[in-house]
């Protein structure tokens, strides 16, 4: 006999909207079953090789027998030193490696076991929207109340904490925020940080700020970390990623610093969920934290001539894109009387080119695509020429 588990579910999954990535997922399948020669732009996942370094040091540590036992739950002290040098180094940020930074399967993951270890059901968080989907999936699944703070292209996508009313503010638990911030790809002055610290301080309200995109900066710009604002460390914590910076999206690296209650916290639920990372995998993200500047302008230098292109291309077919500071997106409005997810279908059943819709980030996302810089200026070539043949442009004169 055949149980169907479906309505056994736990009503936390009942409060998920559907993931779009997986729904993405489907359509290219079928798509490649039609044969679609797909040019996927929809997930942010980089192009190319770890760095040759980062590759060489795994394959060292491989072949010692104490990197295949179980690492320590708060991670290698090597790593976490490193993490802390990288801080020092790139934001003159001192941090304690022994209990200020926790290296994490990744960002999502830290992300949303933090909710797990913070949020009670009811608790207010204060997340914007448009925003990285676990920002808001993760309080969901620890049952948090949301509260949405509509961001918009007026206010350069940048959170106005005037805009949230005060009895709002005094019931918030948490506020996650992300600059530079995927989808958007806005970048926020040093004032902005200054701003929420003084807010989130006023109100007792933990600050979560996902840093993942720091390094993906052009034209000079500097990126602020949230713990360089005086007193940030006393109500927050900031996340990183080496998927990014470093093409280790698969690896499943990241981690978290800042306050070290906050973390501790984040640390008692994760020795009852995981043992950590490979330590194999730690050293190869000590490694990666330890290259030189060099590399960095290298693939600073890759987005920056990509995102060029397509901007030039897409301003030919109408659109009026401005060079964004950050990131490897760009965020782009719909075409007018489109709503994100049917323009994203058009274009894939048309061009089979995959955009991520903005309503996926978030009813603030409603009316823009997230269009991903993940392969070379040759195939973003190819990208425009079958806009082209299909018709698909941009009029802003409606």
């Amino acid at each position: 006999m055949s149980v169907n588990w479906t309505n056994s579910r736990a009503n936390r999954l009942s409060t998920l909207p559907p993931y779009v990535f997986a729904r993405l997922d489907e359509l290219k399948a079928q798509a490649r079953a039609q044969g679609i020669d797909l040019i996927d732009l929809g997930m942010g996942n980089p192009d190319g090789l770890a760095p040759e370094p980062v590759i060489d040091a795994a394959k060292e540590a491989f072949s010692h027998a104490p990197f295949h036992g179980y690492p320590p739950f708060e991670g290698t002290a090597s790593f976490r030193e490193a993490i802390t040098a990288w801080y020092q180094r790139r934001y003159g940020v001192d941090l304690n490696p022994d209990n200020e930074a926790l290296p994490l399967l990744g960002s999502k993951e830290g992300l949303t076991h933090l909710a797990l270890a913070y949020i009670n059901p009811g608790d207010v968080v204060l997340v914007p929207s448009p925003s990285y989907p676990p920002h808001f999936r993760g309080p969901l699944i620890a049952g948090a109340t949301l509260y949405p703070i509509i961001l918009s292209a007026k206010q350069d996508w940048l959170i106005d904490v005037t805009q949230i009313p005060d009895e709002i503010a005094h019931k918030a638990k948490i506020l996650y925020f992300n600059y530079p911030s995927n989808p958007t790809t806005a970048t926020a002055p040093r004032e902005f940080f200054e701003e929420i610290v003084a807010f989130a301080r006023h109100y007792e309200i933990m600050l979560v700020h996902d840093l993942c995109y720091a390094e993906l900066a052009f034209d000079e710009y500097q990126p602020t970390s949230l713990l360089e604002i005086p007193g940030a460390k006393d109500i927050g914590v900031e996340f990183h990623t080496l998927s990014k910076t470093y093409n280790m999206a698969g690896w499943r690296v990241g981690f978290v610093v800042g306050n070290s209650d906050i973390i501790q916290g984040l640390r008692t639920l994760k020795t009852n969920l995981d043992y950590g990372i490979f330590s194999v995998l730690q050293k190869a993200a000590e490694t990666a934290l330890q290259l030189p500047d060099e590399y960095v302008k290298e693939v600073q230098d890759r987005y920056r001539k990509r995102r060029d292109f397509l901007i030039k291309g897409l301003n030919e077919l109408g659109w009026d894109i401005k060079p964004s500071k950050a990131t490897m997106y760009l965020w782009i409005p719909c075409p007018i009387g489109l709503n994100s997810t049917d323009f994203a279908l058009n274009v894939l059943r048309t061009t089979g080119v995959v955009l991520t819709p903005g309503n996926a980030f978030g009813e603030g996302g409603e009316g823009y695509v997230r269009i991903s810089l993940i392969t070379d200026c040759d195939r973003m070539a190819e990208v425009l020429r079958r806009f082209v043949e299909a018709g698909i442009r941009y009029d802003n004169s409606k």
